[in-house]
């Protein structure tokens, strides 16, 4: 008897397995919308504004983001008596970085536009990626903070990619990896996500861990404020001239 229960625990053990493997890019990536409140109700946020603190490499500040649902996303970040703004619309990118010794609006590089893009819509680069020609490659698993996350890659049809991944408890993103942009090289812009929370049934991160070309660059980012369909003036994301 003892045998044939071994037998059977071991029986449930690959079935369970299999189902796990059995998991594609598609459907992780679906139970994620669905974690997030569902493609429906991130289709109906007219806008999203966020305020949060942040702690980079010791120095205190706040953000202030404003995404208008597919149209915009503008980010003024205030730290070390400078505030730095980055604007992602659906035509193109503009940014002031004092402390870069931008003090006017400039375009944003190519590269940098097209890490960021995504960010104008609720969702990210994950919602409607195949109607972008977007691939999603299901490309194994790995441990994020203790969590056997899957590990999923998108490529754009410009060949550039991102790696996003998955509790397969909640299925809420966890961490993504990026190439962006610093002093001039490309390197790898890494984000964990932690602290989730919802309000009128959308859920997102309120803790946000960036560490930057092997930690030459971190931030903590809390969030402190959100506020959704709210009025939005297009014209914040019109560069200044």
């Amino acid at each position: 008897m003892k045998t044939l229960k071994s037998f059977a625990l071991l029986i449930l053990v690959f079935l369970f397995a299999g189902s796990v493997a059995a998991q594609t890019a598609d459907e992780i990536i679906g139970k994620y919308l669905d974690a997030m409140g569902g493609k429906d109700k991130l289709s109906k946020i007219t806008s999203l504004y966020i305020e949060s603190t942040i702690d980079v490499m010791g120095s205190q500040g706040t953000i202030k983001s404003t995404t208008l649902n597919g149209k915009g996303m503008r980010q003024d970040i205030d730290i070390m008596g400078s505030v730095i703004t980055s604007c992602y619309t659906d035509k193109g990118g503009w940014s002031i970085n004092p402390m870069a010794g931008s003090t006017t609006a400039e375009p944003m590089p190519e590269t940098q536009y097209k890490s960021g893009k995504d960010g104008i819509f609720i969702g990210g680069q994950l919602i409607n990626y195949a109607e972008k020609g977007y691939k999603a490659e299901l490309i194994g698993n790995e441990t994020v903070a203790n969590v056997n996350a899957f590990k999923i890659k998108i490529t754009q049809p410009d060949s550039s990619s991102a790696l996003y991944y998955f509790d397969p408890g909640t299925f809420q993103m966890i961490r993504s990896v990026q190439q962006a942009e610093m002093q001039g090289q490309m390197a790898d812009n890494i984000l964990t996500f932690s602290d989730f929370k919802q309000q009128d049934g959308y859920t997102m991160p309120y803790k946000i861990d960036m560490d930057m070309a092997g930690g030459q660059f971190t931030m903590q980012m809390a969030v402190t404020k959100v506020d959704m369909n709210i009025p939005v003036d297009e014209a914040i994301f019109a560069m200044p001239q």
